[in-house]
């Protein structure tokens, strides 16, 4: 049956809205059920005062962050009500870009329906891609941002398309304006001449016209980035990147030192978000089966090269930093299941065999959605996340103690930190508040500071510690207590302020 026909068309269309109906309801159920993260509230943030000053538009840079997706999230802003869920969308819209990316690129390379549909379903269970489609932080914009930087390299390697080399310099150039790993992208482009047609009669010519177009896309990708150094908080950057990854120098002197467990370490990372069958899948499609040979070369070493380049260079490591370079993979494993479909006659076992695969990510999905405490996911991102100190669980009470206390009259709140979790989870729903004050404080003093103690004299003035393993002994009273997830890390703890003359009742 032609791709033409009108009753394809309808199966095609249906399948589509299929996924897409699939894709949003599982990155939209309970967006915000999982509490605020450290770096989700100073993202927000950033982009909360962005919004309201344009003098301050490139905020990220003051911590060294590139501002594409802040400046995204201002806009988002201005929809939502929520400031977590306006930051959480901003990443749910990123990931559908990246499902609709991996379907054009897969149709591209392999002008198959089935083998896109595998991809995206893929996907749309994959616990990496869910995982961070819902959190807002860069990764699920960076992710789409390398998907469709691929999809038009490997375009223009095949078309030779001024307009596709002016796409590719646009796209290159917001991957670089959203984080360093977009430049990527641009290191990689030499890659896709694997799919170069080198027995064209006039192929030298034609490599020469490939040199031209991605000149022109690397001029415009610099020219984007360019904008960044209209700030003079530019260098930031690079005094970041060299926090999570050694400069040449550096890994001059111990090139070899951390490759081993770096890559360990990154191994388990994607086993444990990929999972043991979508791996295998992968490691068949590119060692065992035989068809689509320079496609799957150039699918493997996108995702090979920066992996072993993070391993030998990175020096602070987390999963999300490798999750854009498993959007590959994604396709390798779908072409394997797409052979095992055509391989084996009978239809209903072949996908029998296909679903069994995918239990584990259905395993793994079903506790991030219904229930965080308990996801088995890889051990870092569970401590960030949901068990340890970076993790806002008791926020949203300690939110809406203070929303209720505000209603009666004025409160102070102090908090544990000046920059982070606290105070900027607060002050992202009660900055306005002209009830609300809020102030932050580091380090914790023996003493309790006398403009606390002032601000208790007159009105209801609380404390809020979430690092301090040892609370100092100020004049205070536990008013709400909350366990970072389901460990044993730092609890929330929020306390009022004893004074003479003021006291309130608790939670």
């Amino acid at each position: 049956m032609k791709f033409s026909q009108p009753k394809n068309w309808i199966a095609v269309v249906f399948a589509l809205c299929s996924v897409f109906i699939v894709y949003f309801s599982s990155r939209l159920y309970a967006l915000t059920g999982l509490p605020i993260f450290t770096d989700e509230a100073i993202y927000i943030r950033w982009s909360q005062i962005g919004s309201r000053d344009a003098s301050w538009r490139f905020i990220s840079l003051v911590d060294g962050k590139q501002p594409l997706f802040t400046w995204i999230m201002m806009v988002y802003l201005k929809i939502f009500h929520d400031p977590l869920f306006a930051g959480r969308f901003v990443s749910v819209s990123a990931g559908c870009l990246t499902l609709i990316g991996l379907v054009c690129l897969s149709y591209y390379l392999f002008k198959d329906k089935k083998i896109s549909f595998l991809t995206a379903i893929l996907y749309i269970i994959s616990p990496f891609s869910l995982m961070y489609d819902r959190l807002a932080l860069y990764d699920s914009l960076v992710a789409a941002l390398s998907v469709w930087s691929l999809f038009f390299s490997i375009v223009l390697a095949r078309s030779l398309r001024l307009d596709i080399a002016l796409m590719l310099g646009m796209t290159l150039g917001l991957g670089m304006l959203n984080k360093t790993s977009g430049f990527l992208s641009l290191y990689l482009l030499p890659m896709t001449l694997v799919l170069f047609d080198f027995k064209h009669k006039e192929w030298k010519k034609r490599l020469l016209l490939w040199f031209g177009l991605a000149f022109i896309s690397l001029v415009i990708s610099q020219a984007l980035y360019g904008v960044l150094r209209l700030s003079p908080l530019f260098s930031m950057i690079s005094q970041k990147d060299s926090v999570f990854v050694y400069p040449l120098s550096e890994w001059l002197l111990h090139p070899y030192r951390f490759l081993e467990g770096n890559l360990s370490g990154m191994f388990d990372w994607v086993k444990g978000y990929l999972t043991w069958p979508i791996v295998f899948s992968v490691i068949l499609s590119v060692f065992v089966l035989g068809k689509y040979v320079k496609e799957k070369i150039l699918l493997f070493l996108w995702w090979f090269v920066p992996f072993v380049g993070l391993a030998l260079f990175g020096r602070v490591l987390y999963p999300r930093f490798i999750f854009f370079m498993v959007m590959p993979l994604l396709i390798l494993s779908a072409l394997t299941f797409k052979t095992v479909f055509g391989v084996l006659k009978n239809k209903l076992a072949a996908v029998l065999v296909i679903l069994f695969c995918f239990i584990p990510s259905a395993y793994i999905d079903y506790f991030i959605l219904s229930s965080p405490l308990t996801a088995p996911i890889p051990k870092s991102d569970k401590g960030q996340y949901i068990d340890d100190w970076p993790s806002g669980w008791g926020v949203p009470e300690v939110n809406a103690f203070l929303g209720q206390k505000a209603m009666s009259g004025k409160v102070s709140v102090y908090t544990e930190g000046t920059f982070g979790l606290m105070p900027y989870a607060i002050e992202l729903y009660y900055v306005d508040n002209p009830n609300i004050k809020i102030k932050g404080f580091w380090p914790v003093p023996k003493t309790i500071p006398e403009e606390i103690m002032e601000d208790a004299r007159i009105k209801p003035t609380f404390v809020v510690f979430y690092q301090s393993q040892v609370i100092p002994s100020w004049p205070m009273r536990l008013v709400f207590e909350k366990q970072k997830g389901g460990g044993k890390s730092i609890p929330l703890r929020l306390f009022e302020v004893i004074s003479d003359t003021h006291a309130s009742q608790a939670l």
